[in-house]
């Protein structure tokens, strides 16, 4: 009897802990499309809000570069926090920051406080619950799987934004851009609830069955965030993430009102950028295939030539607006929004594995944040400069350019 109860217990364990694994993994995948969703809605609030305050385009869209700058300034703090004091609580900042936020916009009178409120306010709480702690929780789950697994999280923006922009455009059309961030902030603080019931000591602790199979993959290498900060590697990843968010996010807060210029309808413009979430899915999961078959590198670089082939895309669709240009925009551009996120996430817990690796990560994406920032407020101030999407487009297409270049030339991401 003695002798089969071990047997029995082993073979016991791997379903329970890959049952948890997996309702870790929708988790992570339900407050992403939360987090994103509202993040990128504001796409959808951008035209309303300037009518109604009379404010130029550069000034809406630095609303949405505050919360991308907050959102990459904190992620260190929350790396850190998250390793002091887990998931719960930061998660439960998150959630408590968005509700707060919504409610204070949806009586919003002046500049300062919308930046206030869906700037800083919503910036932070999206980090909260967002690819920091989804990424050092999951790979506590998936270790040598975290690619797949957070391609799926990451393909959560593809499905918040096909929710929720279409939603936030009906909700405006219907009850006004104040009533439908009232309606945002109620959601978020009911949800409060729920998340705090979950079993968090067991999905803090991660699989031991992972930690036991792969102990040698996931050693404390003694890393810290300013001993990674002088290997190339830490740079190298921070610029990959800095420029290619501001070349995608110096398009993306205005993507909707550069359809509407183009000729299209306001839901439908709405509608069409929101299926972006149907193509990122699998934009994501195909990109982390591809790493499986052909290698990082490779990967990488495919996924960049896509981007770019939506950006032109974009660009054309100016004098020629029809269906099939949109179509290509829409599975180009927006099957990639992200997708390198997966990838560039476990590059770097393999790097620098160890206790620390929630604050070094949160290190690294900083570089994401600050592009995101950079990248929708100068997109703001080209367009109003110009009174044109061209410079703009070309802005982007330079950025996304320079974020390729250090998988071109860096030895620890070639290889």
């Amino acid at each position: 009897m003695d002798q089969k109860a071990p047997p029995q217990q082993t073979t016991a364990e791997p379903p329970n802990s890959t049952r948890t694994a997996l309702n870790v993994l929708a988790l992570c995948f339900a407050l992403s499309v939360l987090g994103r969703g509202l993040a990128e809605s504001f796409t959808v609030f951008l035209k309303p809000i300037s009518e109604d305050f009379g404010w130029d385009r550069a000034q809406v869209v630095s609303v949405y570069s505050i919360a991308a700058l907050a959102g990459g300034l904190a992620a260190p703090l929350i790396g850190r926090l998250f390793d002091r004091s887990g998931p719960r609580s930061v998660y439960s900042l998150g959630l408590l920051l968005l509700g707060g936020a919504f409610l204070f916009a949806a009586h919003a009178q002046s500049l300062w406080q919308v930046q206030l409120s869906i700037g800083l306010c919503v910036g932070l709480g999206v980090a909260f619950i967002g690819n920091v702690p989804n990424s050092i929780l999951l790979g506590r789950w998936f270790g040598p799987r975290l690619p797949t697994a957070m391609a799926v999280v990451y393909s959560a923006t593809g499905a918040g934004v096909l929710i929720l922009l279409p939603a936030s455009q009906l909700l405006i059309d219907h009850l006004g851009w104040r009533e439908a961030y009232q309606i945002f902030g109620i959601v978020s603080l009911v949800l409060l609830v729920p998340l705090l019931l979950l079993p968090w000591r067991l999905f803090s602790t991660g699989s031991p069955h992972l930690a036991k199979s792969a102990a040698a993959e996931f050693a404390d290498e003694g890393w810290t965030l300013l001993g990674a900060m002088r290997h190339h590697a830490f740079w190298a990843l921070f610029s990959t993430f800095f420029f290619t968010a501001i070349g995608m996010y110096a398009i993306t807060p205005q993507v909707v009102a550069y359809l509407i210029d183009a000729g299209f309808a306001p839901l439908q413009a709405a509608t069409a950028w929101g299926f972006s979430g149907v193509v990122l899915l699998f934009g994501m999961l195909g990109v982390s295939s591809l790493d499986g078959i052909i290698g990082r590198r490779p990967s990488v670089l495919f996924s960049y030539a896509v981007s770019i082939a939506g950006i032109v895309m974009l660009w054309l669709l100016q004098w020629y607006p029809n269906y099939w240009l949109l179509t290509g925009f829409v599975v180009c551009f927006g099957s990639m929004v992200g997708s390198r996120g997966p990838l560039l996430a476990a590059t770097t817990m393999k790097i620098f594995r160890g206790k620390r690796v929630g604050t070094i990560y949160g290190a690294v994406s900083f570089g994401s944040g600050l592009g995101s920032a950079f990248g929708s407020w100068g997109g703001g101030l080209i367009h109003d400069w110009s009174h044109s999407y061209n410079p703009l487009i070309g802005f982007a297409l330079v950025s996304v350019l320079l974020g390729m270049i250090p998988f071109l030339v860096v030895p620890a991401l070639r290889r």
